[in-house]
């Protein structure tokens, strides 16, 4: 009986040994893939620079080469593409300033979409109030999307509509 339970406790202190060195390098490749996912603050100054050069530009009333037009557009997909994988509230000064040279050269479209993704994503943030008081000025109904269960508190109509 001395063996078996001799041999029992053998087994649990490899067992707990194993797992000891396992699970440390577990979460430390954890880490390093969240990391991987999120915006390193190296690409997110880069994006700042980028864009706050081409803001300079606009208000030194120079002319924007082909490739400054090239690189606004590469700027938008890349932060689009950032807030497709994670949403960070880094990322609403950079929509704003985006936002900001899109209107200031006529191309309204896209800088309403900037302004309306800082109102989807980062409303309370101080670039939120911003956003709606531009699109009001810009003369854009603003829709704010309802959550589920939010919508449990408002009735409908015959017609469907909400009040």
């Amino acid at each position: 009986m001395r063996q078996i339970l001799a041999f029992l406790t053998l087994i649990i202190m490899v067992f707990a040994l194993v797992l000891n060195q396992v699970l440390p390098a577990d979460a430390a490749k954890g880490k390093t893939a969240a990391k991987k996912k999120g915006v390193s603050e190296e690409v997110i100054t880069d994006m700042t620079t980028k864009i706050d050069n081409l803001t300079k530009k606009i208000y030194e009333r120079e002319l924007y080469t082909p490739e400054d037009s090239k690189q606004l557009i590469g700027l938008k997909l890349q932060l689009d593409e950032q807030m497709d994988i994670l949403s960070e509230a880094s990322f609403a000064p950079l929509y704003y300033k985006l936002g900001n040279i899109f209107r200031l050269r006529g191309i309204e479209k896209d800088a309403i979409s900037c302004y309306q993704t800082i109102l989807e994503n980062f409303s309370d943030t101080a670039y939120g109030p911003k956003a709606r008081d531009i699109l009001t000025e810009m003369g854009v109904e603003i829709k704010i999307p309802i959550a589920e269960d939010e919508v449990d508190e408002f009735s409908e109509d015959e017609e469907g509509e909400i009040y």
